[in-house]
């Protein structure tokens, strides 16, 4: 993320290899979304962090570490894994889940990057923070 705003707030954490770090990373990005003051859709931010350590846990290596950086109107949330095989998108349905899919779709930009030892997979979140249209009331 550039400019001034990208990294006013950043919390990073390595996370148990175990199921009960998805709600872990959660609780900890909502907590981290409250701090930096960011204005978009916490639901979006928290699904998106929910699929990249599920796909972490499930097909990456080792403990995963999370990293959520932004403000009031950008996020950045980095998964970074030991694994060495990338990630791709598969045909969405029941046997290769919804995961990068749903990244792709709730964020602006995203990627998958080779880091030392393994992989981060990122993406960022633009919160719309456009005003609300004047209503026309009728006199």
């Amino acid at each position: 993320m550039g400019g001034k705003e990208a990294g006013s707030h950043q919390v990073d954490t390595h996370l148990p290899e175990e199921m009960g770090s998805i709600t872990a990373s959660r609780d900890m990005t909502r907590q981290a979304l409250e701090e930096c003051g960011y204005r978009g859709r916490y639901d979006d931010v928290l699904l998106v962090v929910s699929e990249l350590v599920t796909n972490a846990l499930v097909h990456g290596d080792g403990r995963p570490w999370l990293r959520v950086r932004g403000g009031a109107s950008r996020v950045r949330i980095e998964v970074t894994d030991l694994g060495p095989d990338l990630p791709r998108l598969r045909d969405p349905g029941p046997a290769n889940g919804w995961g990068l899919h749903v990244v792709r779709m709730l964020s602006t930009d995203w990627g998958i990057a080779p880091a030392e030892g393994g992989k981060v997979v990122w993406c960022e979140l633009v919160a719309n923070l456009a005003p609300l249209p004047a209503y026309p009331f009728e006199a």
